[in-house]
């Protein structure tokens, strides 16, 4: 099921234009990617722990964070 894009027009005189199956597509990939890269960004911002650090939280119940 290929649709072209298309035009719907309503009475209140607005008019919708919905895009193809083609860049529908592509318009969710993109966001796909998008939220993707944002989620590896955050995680790489996170400070990273030395080894000596991490069992300092743990005996203070801080835990992994």
């Amino acid at each position: 099921m290929n649709k072209d894009r298309y035009k719907e027009e309503y009475e209140e005189g607005s008019d919708l234009l919905w895009p193809s199956d083609k860049e529908d597509k592509i318009t969710r990939q993109f966001y796909k990617d998008l939220s993707n890269l944002s989620k590896n960004i955050n995680y790489s911002k996170k400070k990273k722990l030395k080894p000596f650090e991490q069992v300092i939280r743990i005996i203070k119940g801080k835990g992994w964070d």
